[in-house]
Order: structure tokens, then C-alpha cells, then sequence
């Protein structure tokens, strides 16, 4: 298999609300399914090669579901996703507070599902694939993107003391407590949970889940561990048997069936091609 991988974030004025871009092209690829895993992004994945095929997992409650272009919010499972020898495609990393400006629809209305992106009440995600591959590198997609999403930038109010527990959350991989956090705003545990849902899609609770998780994946891409207890002691599990039950939960495998059949086709640095 050959694959070529481009990471850029994005301009300044969008990085409250974009994380990174991501290109990938990859030939000769041999694993029939991949495992879309959970993360604390909402992604937008556009594929510039064959339609993406969802056959399970959030979005295919009522069958498969093969589009160039979609959109998945926060999740706790994977997504399994059919693949062809051959994949190209951009994968877009948003923050779920700012989904709203972009997209037109909040993190909550998201949750758990997967839609196509042309399903969004914003013209510009319409003719994506086509623009895109277009265009002759990633440099200049990635700039076509920056300038779309600039464009479509609304303005939208977000609630202060949850975008400050969402960055302490991020800053401790999700292993800052949630009375801790609701104490800290001086909101009651109950008032704090209720909110952070209304405008994330997730509980506190499952949002630590997924950082705790997003952590563990990416300490076993970039290696240097010496075994799966040390990711689990660095990503803030209880032990390795945690993880293990965490990673079956979530990703349907445990960690050590994702090394052996996954991590062959992922970069070192995240870059899940096809959706986190």
C-alpha cells in the first residue's frame, strides 16, 4: 500500500471552531472495513475518489449509507465503513461548541448520527467533491476551504462557562471531575450536566469518555510505549483492563485487534483518514 498524507490547520479566524484538515490518498488498500472511531470532533469527511459506505454504526439505523460528503457528530461506538483499494478524500476536524456557525445545526442536533452533508441548511457544502478535486494539491484545497468556511462563518453565542469546562476538559484529557468543574463555574452538578449537553450532544461524563479514549489512540499511534499498560496509565484509565473495556465499548475491538488490523493504515500523528 502507498499513501500520501497532507495535516494543515486551518486559518486563524476559523480556529475556535476548526481543529485541523487532513488529506489522504492511499492506493492499494487491503482492509475491507475500517473502524471509524469515536473522538471529541464533529468531522466532516468528503471523498474526492468513490463514495463513502457507512454499513454500521451512528447514521445507518435505517441501512447503509454511501455519500461523497458527510457529517458526524459526537459518538460513543464506531462506525464501520466499506473500503475501496483506492481512497482519497478530506477530513475536517471541527469543535462541536462552533458547529453551529458553520453548519447551521448545533452539536446536540448531531449527536450520534451521521447525514449527508448536503441534509445541511448551508449552501456551501453542496459541491464540495467536485470543487475539490478540481483543484491540483492539498495546499490549494485546503486554501478553497479555508476561504468557504471564512465565508460561511455566522455569528453565533456561546455560553462562557461551558466553553471554559470544555477547554479544561481538553487540557486534562478528560480527567478533570465533573463536580470539579460544575464547583469551579459555580453552577450545581445537575444544572452544569444539563447544560453542557444541551450545547455539546454529550454528557460531561461521555465527553471524558471520549477524551480519555482520543488520548489512548493516539499514544498508540505515535509508539514509543512498552506495553498497553503504560497507554492506559497515561491516558487516565484505572489500569489496563479499563481500557480494554473502554476500547471494546467504543471501538468494538479491543486495543490490541486495532493495533493488528488498523494501525498499518493510520498516521503516526491521528490522522484517521476516514473518521474519528
Amino acid at each position: 500500500m502507498t499513501d500520501q498524507w497532507a495535516v494543515r490547520p486551518p486559518h486563524p479566524a476559523l480556529r475556535q471552531v476548526v481543529r485541523r484538515y487532513i488529506g489522504y490518498r492511499q492506493h492499494d488498500v487491503t482492509l475491507a472495513v475500517h473502524r471509524g472511531l469515536p473522538s471529541r470532533s464533529v468531522t466532516l469527511i468528503i471523498s474526492l475518489a468513490e463514495p463513502i459506505r457507512l454499513v454500521a454504526g451512528p447514521g445507518t439505523e435505517h441501512g447503509p449509507l454511501h455519500r461523497h460528503c458527510v457529517v458526524g457528530g459526537l459518538h460513543l461506538g464506531p462506525v464501520l465503513i466499506e473500503q475501496d483499494a483506492y481512497q482519497q478524500g478530506l477530513h475536517i476536524e471541527l469543535n462541536p461548541l462552533g458547529v453551529r456557525a458553520l453548519l447551521g445545526v448545533s452539536a446536540t442536533e448531531l449527536a450520534s448520527t451521521t447525514i449527508d452533508a448536503g441534509e445541511l441548511p448551508v449552501p456551501w457544502a453542496r459541491d464540495l467533491p467536485a470543487r475539490l478535486l478540481e483543484l491540483p494539491d492539498w495546499a490549494a484545497r485546503f486554501d478553497l476551504m479555508d476561504r468557504e468556511l471564512a465565508a460561511a462563518l455566522a455569528p453565533v453565542t456561546l455560553v462562557s462557562e461551558i466553553q471554559w469546562a470544555w477547554r479544561s476538559m481538553i487540557a486534562g484529557h478528560g480527567g478533570v471531575g465533573v463536580t470539579e468543574l460544575a464547583g469551579e463555574i459555580g453552577w450545581s452538578r445537575r444544572h452544569f450536566s444539563e447544560r453542557f449537553a444541551r450545547e455539546v450532544g454529550v454528557s460531561p461524563k461521555q465527553a471524558a469518555r471520549l477524551m480519555r479514549f482520543e488520548r489512548s489512540g493516539d499514544l498508540l499511534r505515535g509508539g514509543g510505549w512498552h506495553s498497553l499498560a503504560d497507554v492506559a496509565a497515561l491516558a487516565g484509565y484505572y489500569d489496563q483492563a479499563h481500557m480494554a473495556n473502554e476500547w471494546r465499548a467504543m471501538a468494538g475491538c479491543p486495543p490490541s485487534t486495532w493495533i493488528a488490523e488498523e494501525l498499518p493504515f493510520l498516521q503516526a500523528d491521528g490522522s484517521d483518514a476516514l473518521a474519528d
